[in-house]
């Protein structure tokens, strides 16, 4: 049975099926056509005749009163149906979707427990945006002005190859104006050429000077590729040792065998984009396609159309690239595995990386699962050996490991209104006189966390929601970060109308550069949050500009703590290790390890030694204790024993299951009622149901249960069965969540 989705989880009608109006009976063939909505199944349409449908073919298909893009996945003789089926349309100008997709598709829907058109509504993204549009280029005529001018004379010198109006008009250092009065006379013209495509990739170009540990990995992977069969490679390496450069032979290695081979790079963040894809462009001699929000919507249907008809041979791009029609994908590379931003918690929610896996399998491919702290579900298989495991246990070059040191705040603590101590002060200053760079990492955007009433004591809060307003000192307005909702800072309390009462508890990025702009005044100091830099482009100039040296300190959030390479960077200070521990949930210590032995990786990169200073209050703590002796393994040991002795992933598997309802008698009621119908399955258990921690979002209430299950426990189909026991009602949501990432 396929399960249904989202919006039939809520009670709320689906998209109706065809009718039989205006319908036709099937004299020829029938199309099963899949379309992407949450459907809970495909439909069947008649073939007009002549169309020749194949399985994978793009088409418009009637629905209801409108007619909507589909897939067809099957073809049957339509002969013995009974009932009359509406024609579809016709076929879209579009390569179909191979084989392998189709399958990933319903692979991936079925491990979601969600619909098959939730999961092809990913696939097909890309195609709703039209194609670029031709680009207008000038070219010299030869033919002489009515009046040359020594602005238009540099013109007709600077004009040799077609360029754009606005490439000619910089080179020859003159207006617009100029361009178009010389296109008016006739000396020059305007032609229109394609839209620029990325050149192929030259695989037999040279790589980096490679160690021996990194030529050992390498080796490995290429015979991995060479198989051409399923397998899945853990590249566990320490920071800076040099990851990427391995998994680039791995990629060259699949585009030599084969010249239809494509390779796929999956980044956790569209700000390591850029920086990974200067590497591929430097490699290969040509930059991959790259595929993530950022990119403009004809350019991701240009790189929908190419990865579709095998011309795009490399891709870089963020989870969603999973989802795109490749004909021949030889590699599969999930960058940073370990990155929390690989699950997708809206819509269609998936891990990327397990897709990955599975995805690899379906195409008979390799995966390759690179990391510095590899997540305890591929450090367990890998230790089961269910994956290849290569590591990289040494910096790339001369550059070693930095010093990680802990600060005890009960012995070392900030002054009244501080956040930092007095030795990640005096390292600071020490850094900034030796010319060399720190980073302050704090996982908190803007000012303050907490904006609080000292008269009566009310925390500010978004408008029908649980979630905190953060004061943002730069712009003076307060701001939900999960609504979205903003306001200015207020001069009063709303809630009591106490004049000077609002204070600002906690430190956020903003306010502790405003205290390092007190300790060093001299220093050029610079904010990277998605506040600061909220594209890609904005990012990686900033990213570039630390690099170049612009800047002696950086304050940061996590937006920092990877994949960047900044030479002249030999101090990290973390300003509160200890904030990653308060969440409560299963990866809590796990996510605290990965993401400050990330930010701490930073330091040190080139042959200048590294430093990384720690601030907690509980420097006794276990986590803490790993980090200081850079003993990821132990910290593994102890984390994994934890896992295992209460049945939690790897060892046992999870699933959320959310109601949510702005009705919250009903939402109570239908909560109990969906508790008392769940499954009696052995192996299984069903915590809840709860108020969710953030209970109240946008005036929507929400409940939760958790399903904890023996490894052996096939969860989808438990969550399927439960389903169907009680169909919630029209003013009810019901989302599941299988593994889910966040507990709120």
């Amino acid at each position: 049975m396929i399960p249904k989705s989202h919006n039939e989880q809520s009670g709320q009608e689906p998209e109706e099926a065809p009718e039989a109006t205006s319908a036709v009976s099937p004299a020829g063939r029938v199309a099963a056509v899949l379309i992407p909505l949450p459907l809970p199944e495909a439909y069947d349409y008649a073939e007009p005749e002549g169309l020749a449908l194949e399985v994978g073919d793009i088409v418009r298909a009637p629905l209801g009163p409108r007619d909507v893009a589909g897939v067809v996945l099957a073809m049957r003789d339509g002969a013995g149906v009974n009932r009359p089926l509406r024609p579809l349309v016709g076929r879209l100008e579009a390569p179909p979707l191979p084989a392998g997709t189709l399958a990933f598709i319903q692979w991936a829907a079925r491990y979601a427990a969600d619909t098959p058109g939730a999961a092809l509504a990913m696939a097909l993204r890309g195609l709703g945006s039209p194609l670029p549009k031709a680009r207008e280029l000038v070219v010299a005529t030869g033919a002489g002005p009515v009046r040359v001018t020594p602005a238009r004379a540099r013109v007709l010198e600077a004009a040799g190859e077609a360029q754009s109006r606005a490439d000619l008009a910089r080179a020859a250092g003159v207006s617009s104006a100029v361009i178009q009065g010389l296109i008016a006379v006739g000396a020059l013209k305007l032609i229109l050429a394609p839209p620029e495509t990325p050149l192929p990739p030259d695989p037999t170009l040279p790589g980096a000077d490679l160690n021996p540990s990194q030529a050992a990995g390498a080796e490995v992977l290429e015979r991995l590729v060479d198989a051409a069969a399923f397998s899945v490679a853990l590249l566990d390496g320490v920071t800076g040792s040099g990851k990427t450069e391995v998994y680039m032979e791995a990629a060259a290695q699949a585009l030599r065998r084969s010249p239809t081979a494509q390779v796929l790079i999956l980044l956790p963040e569209i700000a390591l984009t850029g920086a990974v894809i200067q590497r591929f462009a430097a490699r290969f001699g040509a930059p991959p396609h790259e595929w993530h929000s950022g990119v403009a919507g004809p350019r991701r249907r240009l790189t929908w159309e190419a990865v579709a008809r095998g011309q795009a041979r490399i891709v870089v791009g963020a989870r969603s690239a999973l989802f795109l029609p490749y004909r021949n994908l030889a590699l599969i590379v999930v960058d940073e595995e370990h990155d929390g931003a690989y699950k997708q918690e809206d819509g269609f929610i998936y891990h990327a990386r397990d897709l990955a896996v599975a995805r690899a399998k379906i195409e008979s491919c390799p995966v390759v699962l690179a990391s510095a702290t590899p997540s305890l579900e591929s450090l367990w298989n890998a230790r089961m050996g269910r994956y290849n495991w290569l590591r990289l246990t040494d910096r790339h070059g001369a550059a070693g490991l930095p010093d990680v040191e802990l600060v005890d705040l009960r012995v070392f603590p900030p002054g009244p209104g501080k956040w930092l101590s007095q030795p990640l002060a005096e390292a600071m200053g020490e850094t900034l006189a030796r010319g060399e760079q720190s980073l302050l990492f704090l996982n908190r955007r803007g000012y303050a966390p907490l904006v609080m009433c000292r008269a009566c004591g009310e925390r500010l809060r978004a408008p029908d929601s649980d979630s905190w307003l953060v004061e943002h000192r730069y712009s003076q307005r307060l701001i939900c970060h999960l609504t979205g909702f903003s306001m200015p800072r207020p001069d009063r309390c709303p809630y009591c109308n106490a004049t000077e009462s609002l204070v600002s508890i906690g430190p956020g990025v903003e306010r502790v550069e405003e205290e390092a702009r007190q300790l060093l005044p001299d220093a050029r100091i610079v904010v990277f949050s998605s506040d600061t830099a909220p594209d890609a482009a904005s990012g990686q100039a900033l990213i570039a500009a630390m690099a170049t040296g612009e800047y002696d300190l950086m304050v940061a959030t996590q937006s920092a703590a990877k994949g960047h390479n900044f030479p002249a960077l030999t101090l990290v200070g973390v300003v509160d290790a200890d904030v990653g521990l308060k969440g409560g949930d299963l990866r809590a210590a796990e996510r605290t390890f990965q993401l400050l032995t990330q930010v701490s990786g930073r330091a040190g990169r080139r042959e200048r030694p590294g430093r990384a200073l720690i601030q907690t209050w509980a420097p006794d703590h276990p986590v803490m204790q790993a980090l200081a002796a850079q003993d990821r393994d132990a910290f593994a040991d102890l984390e994994l024993a934890e896992r295992q002795a209460a049945g939690l992933p790897p060892f046992g598997r999870l699933a959320a299951v959310i109601l949510a309802s702005r009705d919250p008698d009903r939402l109570e009621t239908f909560a109990q009622a969906f508790a008392a119908a769940a499954p009696n399955a052995e192996g299984a258990e069903v915590y809840g149901p709860a108020d969710a921690p953030l209970g109240l979002i946008r005036g929507v209430r929400r409940k939760r249960f958790l399903v904890r299950a023996q490894r052996e426990v096939d969860i989808q189909a438990f969550l399927s069965a439960w389903r169907a026991r009680a169909r919630p009602p029209a003013s009810i949501r019901l989302t599941f969540d299988v593994d889910p990432y966040s507990f709120l």
